[in-house]
């Protein structure tokens, strides 16, 4: 699962692959559950919008319903500018949400800033909450919205989401504090 991990002990060999199916079997819940957050911004929420109707459909992909709390929903999708004064409630939004948490930056102001090159524009939202995805475009297809979904999905299913990795680093980190 991407942790190295080398034993002697048969039964510590046991304990993490049993840990491992475990964890395996919940990723793959995780996958076709994703409760979405949408942090809409700009112009690029009418394409948001599209996704959501019948022609692409979002809901195959367990995530029809935009929760409109922070505590509900597990994937964030950033879509549109950010402005520097927008940066602290979208920081604060990331907080909210329940762990492990993902993120879609939506559209390349979302990304990069995009054409908006000025003292107000933040360059990308990844400079205060860490993005999974990135969607270029502007604004993007609802096929690239799809693609994202579905590379969004591999990732959180082979635990290699922001989150899941830093819940995984520190639950190696207190175990090692238990032991030693």
């Amino acid at each position: 699962m991407g942790v190295e991990l080398s034993t002697t002990r048969l039964e510590d060999a046991a304990k993490w692959a049993k840990q491992s199916k475990l964890e395996q079997a919940t990723n793959w819940g995780r996958k076709f559950s994703l409760f979405t957050y949408p942090f809409v911004t700009a112009c690029c929420g009418m394409e948001f919008m599209s996704v959501a109707g019948p022609k692409y459909d979002i809901a195959r992909f367990g995530a029809e319903f935009p929760r409109f709390s922070p505590r509900q929903s597990d994937l964030l999708m950033v879509v549109g500018t950010v402005t520097e004064k927008q940066g602290p409630a979208l920081k604060r939004v990331f907080d909210q949400m329940a762990e492990p948490k993902w993120v879609i930056a939506f559209g390349v102001c979302a990304s990069t800033g995009g054409f908006y090159q000025n003292y107000s524009a933040m360059p990308g939202c990844d400079q205060v909450i860490p993005v999974d995805v990135y969607i270029p475009g502007c604004p993007p297809r609802p096929e690239q919205v799809l693609d994202a979904m579905i590379m969004l999905m591999e990732r959180v299913q082979s635990g290699r989401g922001h989150s899941q990795l830093r819940l995984k680093r520190e639950s190696i980190i207190a175990s090692a504090a238990e032991e030693g």
